[in-house]
């Protein structure tokens, strides 16, 4: 039994010696990684610079981000609707005869201009076994021949239309307005109009009237605008782009739109704390209230002055307080 007891002892102190050699080869294997301490000249140790604090650009610790970027300014946004229209004659008339008969003479076309009283038809209201004299017929109204159904040699009543006149002077622009939209209408507005047949040409115009009811089909209302100058160029059954300014936001705070970001749901801009293309500066996160926005500008209601420097491109990039280089800006200082 004694002896018994002696194997077991001696089995267990050679177990022991086994697991000693590697717990004290970790040790000294630990202290030959961590190496000497800071010598003479080196970062952190004695007569050393040690590594830049702040995030300094200058000892290469942080990362500069090449951006441009674009002053805030004081400007008005004009709001505005695009839509296309018919350019149509405000008054028509139609010419009929005054006795029935064969038409025998057409004194004028289509697309003629005519003055009023002037001959445009002759009528033979002839029966057989009797002769009587030519029926003329005259321009009731000065304007520029858009229909002309009929052609010699018809027969026609007191009820046949010969000509429709359209009055020259009295051209308008139809259109449709979006029922979205239709909380910015008002008579007076101006709109400018370009033409196919012009191109580079604009021509004003002023909303002249407003349909009292809404197309339910469509959910549109009927507009009218009449141009402030006649042109004769100008012909009814043109087709015309409509540009309807609607809303002027005057004096407003503006930057480019594609300065703005969003951070957790609240739009931001990076802010630049010091303005001056290629100098090393830094960015700070800013949260604004942003207004309408109109033409790749918007409107910046709190949170930023007129003057101060924003980024407009590069910011994906950045994080508050990031190191930036300006390698272009827009507006002043540009």
């Amino acid at each position: 039994m004694k002896k018994v007891i002696v194997i077991v002892t001696v089995l267990v102190i050679a177990a022991g010696l086994v697991m000693i050699p590697p717990l004290t080869a970790g040790k000294a294997g630990n202290a030959q990684a961590s190496g000497p301490g800071p010598g003479p000249g080196m970062p952190g140790g004695p007569g050393g610079g040690g590594a830049p604090r702040g995030g300094s650009p200058a000892g290469g610790a942080s990362t500069v981000f090449a951006v441009r970027t674009a002053d805030a300014e004081i400007r008005n946004l004009q709001s505005y609707i695009e839509i296309n229209g018919n350019i149509v004659s405000a008054q028509q008339v139609a010419v009929v005869p005054e006795a029935a008969g064969k038409l025998v003479s057409i004194k004028t076309g289509l697309g003629s201009r005519v003055s009023k009283g002037v001959l445009v038809a002759e009528i033979d209201p002839s029966r057989p076994g009797a002769v009587y004299s030519l029926s003329p017929v005259y321009a009731p109204v000065s304007g520029l021949v858009v229909t002309n159904p009929v052609s010699e040699g018809s027969t026609v009543s007191t009820a046949t239309t010969l000509f429709t006149i359209a009055v020259a002077e009295d051209i308008e622009i139809e259109a449709l307005i979006p029922e979205r939209e239709v909380g910015q209408l008002r008579t007076g507005l101006r709109a400018e109009v370009r033409l196919e047949a012009f191109p580079g040409e604009v021509f004003i115009a002023e909303l002249s009237r407003l349909s009292p009811v809404l197309d339910p089909a469509s959910r549109t209302k009927k507009v009218t605008l009449r141009f402030i100058a006649h042109d004769r160029r100008i012909n009814p059954g043109m087709f015309a782009r409509v540009k309807l300014n609607t809303r002027i936001y005057q004096h407003v705070v503006s930057i480019p739109q594609e300065a703005l970001l969003e951070n957790r749901g609240s739009p931001v801009v990076y802010v630049l704390d010091a303005h001056g293309a290629g100098e090393t500066a830094r960015v700070f996160m800013r949260e604004v209230v942003a207004g309408v926005s109109i033409d790749g500008e918007t409107e910046i209601k709190e949170g930023l002055s007129a003057g101060e420097p924003v980024v407009i491109q590069g910011q994906q990039f950045l994080t508050d307080g990031a190191h930036v280089r300006v390698i272009g800006s827009t507006r002043q200082g540009a």
